[in-house]
């Protein structure tokens, strides 16, 4: 037999942005070898046809630093057509890290990434010090899909400053050379590159700033010169840009010293919602004199997702409900329907101060009842502030209501970035704008709070077959987007086409069929932990390496997935691609 599988009959997108077309496709160890009008034989022949023939998602913004070192599935990644997920972003990770420092790292994981305190100290075995250590580690595992790593900030300067790193001094000479080389270590090891934090929206548990808020561009030049002389590597930065012009200039500083690609997060801000058009000015000059820097955006809102069995609703900081805020659902939802407690309540007032707090559980103009299948673009008439003043009732008695449906596991949605316009046309310009790469889905993280690693099926489901409040982007660039385009963006250049030579991550999706389940909360985190997990149907199937690894939305229990060290050459068959 010539081959070890051929995909017949499926309309391939093959990740070039060129159109789709009929075709099949042929695997043979591990990579494509041929696409078109294949007449040989294989061990394995699938029938793909009406069925889109794409390659694997890769997904460069994800979390799962944690899972990755206890579990095997990827998921919800797994779940939603991606073969290759990078973690260690925003800074945080868990490596390098001396042993007395194990609690602060859970500490800020847990307050960045809303990942518990109980599951991480369960489930991390820390038989690592070092970066090295930690790849060996997490190495040592078999996953479903590939995974890669940067080495984060917070745990550099914790494991070279010690407590002076974590209460954010400024470093000396010395230390900013230390976390050069050990910088420069973990790339020659196998990071993809190093991440930062410096927003204020990032905190510990116990509410501290993360350690890499306030580093200077002193430190942060230091630590890119390292990859610099690792002569790879990308820099990946989340920034408040408190100071947009200084802030920026500051980035590029660093791009132009260092010679290496740059990405930082950018969403839309209710607080200034035209200010994300600046940074892609800035972009876009940046580039054009030759400067590889890029935005990380996403295609829908940025959303709290609250409830009773999540980390918020709009009664968390009501003194009657934190009477009962620990019982389990069940005895929860009845004493919620007892009409005395109910009455008392309805008539408390929030007691939080948290400036946050008290901006989002407060605004039931902005809080909207999340569907099955779930709206992320819904009209502002929707959202319960109008839905109550058209019923002539209290906005959180409508919450209540809402919330107690379905036994009590009813969400509300909070759109919190992306959706100061009541629209995702920001969104769409951002997408579209030559200097953006899709990101920041945060797969593995924010698990009682926030559920958005299903981006990668979104921007399929939504933006390219539903929208009717817009303008939908064409099916064969959103596939490139999050193919070819992700995976350039961060060194691998190995995947991401359907084209002979590049690595077999395949997906065989039903188009026509393909939807975005509800959000549902799951208890299978080490601990019991909860998380909150959405998944999709319509992926036929996905492969990794040419093995299956899903099958009707199922894991096959193949683990093929690897961890990729470092950046990877294009097939050199390929090399113009």
């Amino acid at each position: 037999m010539n081959y070890d599988l051929i995909i017949r009959g499926g309309t391939i997108v093959d990740g070039s942005g060129a159109a789709p077309f009929t075709g099949d496709l042929a695997v043979k160890d591990g990579k494509i070898a041929a696409v078109g009008d294949i007449t040989g034989s294989a061990a394995r022949e699938v029938d793909a046809h009406g069925l889109l023939v794409t390659p694997g998602f890769v997904d460069i913004h994800t979390h799962y630093d944690g899972q990755a070192t206890w579990g095997s599935e990827l998921s919800p990644s797994s779940n939603h057509g991606v073969t290759t997920a990078v973690m260690g972003n925003c800074g945080v990770g868990f490596a390098p890290c001396r042993q007395e420092d194990h609690d602060n790292l859970i500490h800020l994981m847990e307050g960045v990434e809303d990942i518990p305190h109980a599951v991480l100290a369960e489930g991390l075995e820390w038989n690592w010090e070092s970066f090295p250590e930690y790849l060996d580690a997490v190495e040592a595992r078999p996953h479903d899909i590939d995974i890669a790593a940067q080495v984060p900030h917070a745990a550099l300067r914790v494991y070279v400053m010690g407590e002076r790193g974590a209460n954010r001094e400024a470093a000396t000479s010395d230390e900013i050379t230390q976390m050069s080389e050990l910088a420069r270590e973990a790339i020659k090891a196998g990071a993809l590159g190093f991440s930062t934090s410096r927003t204020l929206n990032h905190r510990t548990s116990k509410g501290d700033p993360t350690p890499t808020l306030t580093a200077a561009e002193e430190e942060l030049l230091g630590i890119a010169m390292g990859l610099k002389e690792a002569g790879t590597g990308v820099l990946q930065f989340v920034t408040d840009f408190d100071d947009p012009e200084r802030e920026f200039n500051m980035l590029r500083h660093l791009v132009e010293a260092s010679g290496r690609p740059l990405s930082v997060s950018l969403a839309q801000s209710p607080v200034a919602p035209l200010s994300y058009q600046r940074i892609l000015a800035g972009l876009k000059a940046a580039n054009d004199a030759g400067l590889e820097m890029r935005a990380q955006v996403c295609g829908r809102p940025v959303s709290l997702l609250l409830g009773l069995e999540l980390t918020l609703n709009p009664f968390t900081g009501h003194p009657a409900f934190q009477e009962i805020a620990d019982k389990p659902l069940e005895e929860k939802v009845r004493i919620l329907k007892d009409p005395e407690f109910r009455a008392r309540l309805l008539s408390d007032k929030g007691a939080s101060e948290n400036p946050f707090m008290k901006s989002v559980l407060r605004n039931f103009d902005n809080m909207f009842p999340l569907s099955d299948p779930p709206n992320y673009e819904p009209e502002p008439d929707m959202c319960l502030g109008a839905q109550a003043r058209a019923k002539g009732i209290s906005p959180q008695e409508l919450a209540l209501d809402l919330m107690l449906a379905e036994d009590g596991h009813a969400m509300l949605l909070y759109p919190f970035l992306n959706y100061a316009s009541g629209s995702l046309e920001p969104s769409r310009e951002m997408i579209e704008h030559p200097s953006t790469v899709l990101g920041l889905g945060d797969g593995g993280a924010h698990v009682g709070i926030i559920c958005d690693g299903s981006f990668p099926t979104y921007m399929l489901t939504h933006w390219t077959r539903d929208r009717t409040r817009g303008p939908k982007l064409d099916l064969a660039q959103v596939i490139k987007a999050q193919t070819q385009e992700t995976a350039k963006a961060v060194g691998l250049k190995d995947r991401g086409l359907l084209k002979p030579g590049y690595k077999a991550d395949i997906n065989l999706i039903d188009y026509d069929g393909l939807t975005l389940n509800a959000p549902r909360v799951t208890y299978d985190l080490p601990a019991g932990g909860k998380r909150l997990f959405q998944d999709a149907k319509g992926y036929e199937a996905t492969f990794v390496s040419g093995v299956e690894v899903m099958s009707g939305g199922k894991p096959t229990g193949a683990l093929p997935g690897r961890l990729v060290r470092g950046a990877q050459r294009a097939p050199t068959t390929m090399a113009a691609e």
